[in-house]
């Protein structure tokens, strides 16, 4: 748990005597178990709490079980007594990291976490967060919810400063064999020695271009930051005895504390002994994430004034009334499709029922899947109730269709269970487009509905009829203009520019770092296949 720890979790010997991590289960049914069923997966949770006299490290575990749904590849936290930072972080789950003894021993009045689901750089213990670094007068960790959009910038950036000033490897904290944006980032605010790190992010936040919602700290500062589109959303609450920064309302009602604001867009925010002090760093222009409200975002949580729930409900309704169909019961695929399908059934009079069971214990396995196992697929996540459905002319309702892989298996599944017709509706408009902004999607070559009809998608997984959500009536649903959200997934109109294809995709500093030592030919080879370099050329 010391600052200079290296390998965390199980260790072993290389034959040359190197010490080398080893790899091991990570408690969950993971996209290698099932290949076929990854749906759209967000970046990342962050929590940030300033609090003297309270458990911090505590408070910030409660708060990232609350936003474990937004990543579930690592986890970390970072706490401050006010002279040192102490960062405990490991590969799986919030409750596999973290014991009562990991807890105890993080003693402090200041604390930042982090849950991660990686869209730049690999899911490796070197990527997990907060990312910690060293600077001339004490040093910073950071936490970050988003993805930056002009990384390959940056790590040049990062790498002239190095050779200018040659100040950024500091005695004692040799540079990790990090691959992520925010190891880049993290880098960058210690590189400024002669101004306080407030003075440091005004200057660098404003090179940023993408999505990000940040918490990092020092030694006697909580600081929090959101890029000037607000993408992502970031909140801010009060204690009794402190102040609370998170990525959803969810986690400031687990941990007591009422919601404040939201973090605006281009805003900086540093809370310390003297207060809390707002900074502008760039002017807003507001496109807030509408996957969010379909998908990402916890039903308990409100963005921008509006209830996840409800907004989930209007759709379901808003659905009803653009796409009817004579059926016998509403069920909805658990546990996002939930709200949708219950506004549907009020809105259509169709009544509405349980016909899936999910298995809320699916993701804490440590058994190595034989493949047997993994041709059960979807059977391990949900079974049906064969007593509801027999017979029944079903509207299924679901949040999104990705691959369809998901929803080909459901219909065959509850076709076999005795289901009379399966009739999907989904409440939200199709995936044409891959996201730069947080969420990983599949290539556009993945996403069933690029180049096909809606017609084509119906026979491609099987069912009766298929329609979905307008998306008018989804902006809609949510009450909030359709030119404060980015809908870039569902239009192709990305509101933050990209930068040429090369510099885009999940692994794109894994590609600069190879290509540093690859020699011409090499290059060439590795550029030409790096991360999402064809991802908006593909069909």
């Amino acid at each position: 748990m010391s600052r200079g720890a290296r390998c965390r979790g199980p260790c072993g010997r290389s034959a040359g005597g190197r010490l080398v991590a080893v790899s091991r289960g990570d408690g969950r049914l993971n996209h290698e178990l099932l290949p076929d069923e990854k749906g759209p997966q967000d970046a990342c949770g962050v929590f940030g709490v300033w609090a003297p006299g309270e458990e911090v490290a505590k408070l910030t575990y409660f708060g990232l079980y609350a936003l474990q749904h937004r990543g579930q590849e690592s986890a970390g936290i970072a706490v401050s007594n006010g002279s040192q930072i102490l960062v405990y972080k490991d590969m799986g789950l919030v409750a596999q990291v973290f014991d009562e003894s990991h807890l105890s021993a993080l003693l402090g009045h200041l604390a930042i976490g982090h849950c991660r689901y990686s869209t730049t750089g690999s899911s490796v213990w070197e990527n997990a967060q907060p990312t910690f670094r060293a600077t001339a007068t004490g040093s910073i960790a950071l936490g970050h919810n988003g993805n930056l959009t002009n990384t390959g910038e940056l790590a040049k950036l990062v790498d002239e400063l190095v050779a200018e000033r040659g100040e950024l490897n500091l005695p004692g904290t040799p540079r990790l064999r990090s691959t992520s944006d925010t190891d880049l980032l993290t880098t960058l605010l210690a590189s400024h020695p002669d101004v306080s790190l407030e003075a440091a992010a005004l200057a660098v936040l404003p090179k940023l271009r993408g999505a990000y919602s940040l918490v990092w700290m020092d030694e006697s500062t909580l600081y929090a930051a959101r890029d000037p589109q607000g993408i992502r959303p970031l909140v801010l609450g009060k204690l009794e005895r402190g102040w609370v920064v998170a990525s959803e309302t969810a986690a400031l009602d687990i941990v007591g504390a009422s919601v404040v604001r939201e973090v605006e867009p281009g805003e900086l925010l540093a809370i310390d002994e003297h207060g809390l002090r707002s900074r502008r760093f760039a002017d807003p222009a507001p496109k807030g994430c509408l996957f969010e409200f379909v998908y990402l975002a916890r039903p308990d949580t409100s963005i921008s004034g509006r209830s996840i729930h409800a907004a989930r409900l209007e759709m379901g309704r808003r659905l009803a009334l653009e796409a009817p169909v004579e059926a016998d019961l509403v069920i909805p695929v658990p546990e996002s499709g939930t709200p949708a399908a219950i506004g549907y059934s009020q809105a259509s009079g169709i009544p509405f029922g349980q016909g899936l069971v999910k298995n809320s214990y699916v993701g804490r396995t440590f058994i190595q899947p034989s493949q047997t196992i993994r041709q059960l697929g979807i059977r391990l996540k949900l079974n049906p109730l064969r007593q509801v459905i027999q017979g029944k002319r079903l509207v299924v309702v679901d949040d999104s269709i990705v691959r369809g892989n998901t929803q080909r298996a459901l219909i065959r599944m509850l076709r076999e269970a005795g289901a009379a017709e399966v009739h999907v509706r989904i409440s939200s408009p199709p995936v044409k487009w891959p996201c730069f902004y947080g969420i990983d999607f599949a290539s556009p070559a993945e996403l069933v509905a690029n180049g096909l009809t809606v017609d084509q998608i119906r026979a491609s997984i099987g069912a009766d009829s298929l329609a979905y959500i307008s998306l008018d009536e989804l902006v809609e649903a949510t009450t909030i203009a359709a030119e404060r959200l980015c809908q870039a997934c569902f239009t192709g109109e990305y509101p933050v520019a990209l930068p040429d294809p090369e510099f885009l995709g999940k692994h794109v500093l894994e590609g600069m770092e190879r290509a540093i030592t690859a020699d011409v030919d090499g290059l060439a080879a590795l550029v030409g296949g790096a991360g999402a370099a064809d991802a908006l050329k593909r069909p």
